[in-house]
Formats: structure tokens, sequence, C-alpha cells
């Protein structure tokens, strides 16, 4: 798919692994709406065809409304719809009965898996409600991409995790199904599962665990950046036989059992 001049949604996009993604397809003359609870620290300075939205991404009405604005912004500009990067998420852990007996909180449970799954499914069946309808481009008649993100938790789930493994599992498993679902539209479906990236996330992290990780590393020998992800956002976009893959973007990393 050609970037230039399509329009894409970026969930989560106002900082992070979202906001670097934003930044690379606005460099390669894409439009892009960004769906996020707040706008970046300087409010997309800089970038001329970014327009944020503020969407809980765990209330269907509120995507609903932000999905057709979109969809009525790129038909004012004539960019067409090209698909959907979803970097919204939360991470939160929790055993699943601590020493004295409490079992896992349900409310933590319910609110990761609304927003990093339900969140997940509820803004594609929305945003390809639209794509379907986009003009088909190139010689395999490509409509567009959704592009979710999954985790190396999901192949390798930390302790203390399971509600954060089993959303980012899930989306992992329905990558596949989704693609089969949508190549008779011509929509492509991907999923990238990054290990450790800098982050607000890792930032906040005790410098026990940082060093811990630090020792697991095994090329390059530190986290991954957030360009690396937006480059690879790119290349999943441009390829047309990316479809129906999760891949892994971990310099190689596996996460152990205990940090």
């Amino acid at each position: 798919m050609k970037i230039s001049n399509r329009t894409f949604i970026v969930s989560g996009g106002s900082a992070g692994l979202g906001l670097a993604t934003v930044e690379a397809l606005h460099d390669a003359g894409a439009y892009i709406t960004v769906f996020d609870m707040k706008s970046s620290k300087d409010d997309f300075a800089g970038l001329s065809r970014v327009k944020f939205l503020k969407v809980d991404i765990t209330k269907v009405d509120e995507i609903q409304d932000a999905v057709d604005k979109t969809a009525q912004w790129s038909q004012d500009i004539k960019a067409p719809f090209g698909g959907v990067v979803h970097c919204a998420g939360i991470g939160a852990g929790g055993v699943l009965v601590q020493k004295d007996g409490t079992p896992h909180s349900l409310e933590t449970w319910n609110k990761v898996i609304d927003v990093n799954l339900a969140g997940t499914f509820n803004l594609s069946r929305l945003a390809c409600q639209r794509l379907i309808s986009v003009p088909p481009e190139g010689p395999d008649g490509e409509r567009g991409v959704i592009i979710m993100v999954s985790s190396a938790d999901a192949y390798e789930g930390q302790p203390s995790h399971t509600a954060y493994v089993a959303s980012k599992g899930a989306i992992r498993s329905m990558t596949l199904p989704m693609a089969r679902d949508l190549g008779r539209y011509g929509i492509r479906v991907n999923s990238i599962a990054p290990s450790a990236f800098k982050s607000a996330m890792t930032d906040q992290m005790p410098a026990w665990v940082r060093n811990s990780m630090e020792k697991e590393y095994i090329f390059p020998k530190r986290m991954g950046v957030p360009v690396e992800f937006a480059q690879t956002v790119k290349w999943i976009l441009e390829c047309p036989y990316a479809n129906g893959d999760t891949f892994r973007l971990s310099g190689a990393t596996r996460i152990p059992v205990k940090l």
C-alpha cells in the first residue's frame, strides 16, 4: 500500500510507540487521526496533517463517532482511508491469588481486557465497515491494512501478568482469522509483538528490574526504541504479502520466567 495521501487511524498516538508511528506516517505523506484520551505534549506541533480526536477506547459510541469523523475527513481531503494502527493499551500486574488468599482483582482484569482486547476488536470492526467501501488500489486490489499490537508476553508470559498476557495472546490468536475474514475485501491484518521498548511505562520500572532485563538482551543490548516500531509499521503497510502474521520485534531477546 502507498502511504502517501492515505488517511490512517492511530489509537494511542499521543505518546510512545503510537506517537513515533504518527510521526513516521506523517513523514511518508499520510494524513492521520489520533484516537487518544489526551493530545501530545506539544499538541502535534509541526505535524500539519494530524487531527486529534479525544476517544475512550472502551466506549463503543465514542469509537463509532471518531471513525465516522475520520471517514468524512478522508473524503473531504481526498485522501482515501487506509487503515488502523492499534497502539492504545495498558499494562497491569497482579498474582492470581495473594499469600493472604485475596484473589486477583476483577476490576483490573476487566480494565485490561476492555482496553487492550475489546478496544482493539471494536475499533477494527467499525473501521472495517468503512474500509470495505474504499476503492481498491494496485494490481492486488488492496483496500486497507489493520495493524494490531500483541507482545512478547503473548509467547513468554511473565508471572503476575495474567490479564495483560491474556489480552495480548488473544490479539495474536485473532490475527489470522481476521485476515481470512477480510481477505475477500482486499484488507490485510497483521500484528506486531514487541519485546521491551523504551516508553513511559518502562521508564517507571524499578532500577533492579531494568538491571535484570539488561542481562537478557542478545543484540542490540538494549530496549527497543519507538522509531524501530514505527519502521516495522511502515514495512507492513508497504509490503502487500505481509498478511495474517504476528511479527516479533525483540532483538532475539526472550522473556525469562523471572527477572
